[in-house]
């Protein structure tokens, strides 16, 4: 179990390395238009929403697992594999951004921006909350922020959902669909085990 926990640890260091390195290279690579970058712009992609599953499902299993000492301490992962997701979202709105940043700002205030033709708002709506989950997950931020830290970490339930929605409606990728399917169910399934947990410990204090 001791050399488990290490493995954790040092998966968290390489993933929040990673996620500075995508943060440092990315936009670079995609405004010089590097082939190797864009022509697997959509394989990156990939990678967010994986990753971002990951996250998503983790905690409310090992609610769920709680007799099951390995799955525990995989929840310490969702900070790394959160980072790695943002860090490709924000990347590529960097670069938007770096290419023409009054474009992308006078954009960003229209209603067309926001809109529902394409799917715009839950591309979108995944942006911002990506660039709010990953300027907020460090240990500075949950110090000053206090109890709205943990409200805002609530968002990385409309950063999954938004972004899920916009790909499955967008391409019909089914295994978007299943990613969500079975977040929603091992989501609802934790909470309703905790819910139950909590009436017995306080029918038990009576």
């Amino acid at each position: 179990m001791k050399y488990y926990i290490k493995a954790i640890s040092y998966t968290q260091e390489f993933l929040l390395g990673l996620g500075i390195f995508i943060l440092m290279a990315l936009p670079l690579a995609v405004l010089y238009d590097i082939e190797a970058v864009t022509s697997r712009s959509l394989a990156l992609y990939d990678v967010v929403h994986i990753t971002l599953f990951f996250v998503m499902v983790i905690r409310p299993l090992a609610d769920i697992w709680t007799s099951s000492q390995y799955v525990r301490p995989l929840v310490i992962l969702r900070k790394g594999f959160g980072v790695v997701s943002a860090s490709i979202v924000v990347a590529f709105l960097l670069a938007k951004i770096i290419a023409d940043p009054s474009g992308y700002i006078q954009n960003f205030f229209t209603t067309a921006y926001w809109s529902l033709e394409n799917y715009a708002l839950f591309a979108h709506l995944a942006d911002v909350t990506a660039i709010l989950l990953l300027i907020t997950s460090n240990k500075f931020s949950k110090r000053v922020l206090g109890a709205w830290w943990k409200r805002i970490q609530r968002l990385s339930y409309v950063y999954f959902y938004a972004s899920a929605l916009y790909v499955y409606l967008s391409f019909g990728e089914n295994l978007i669909l299943s990613f969500m399917a079975i977040v929603t169910i091992v989501t609802i399934v934790a909470y309703v085990k905790n819910t139950l947990k909590i009436e017995v410990i306080k029918a038990t204090t009576v």
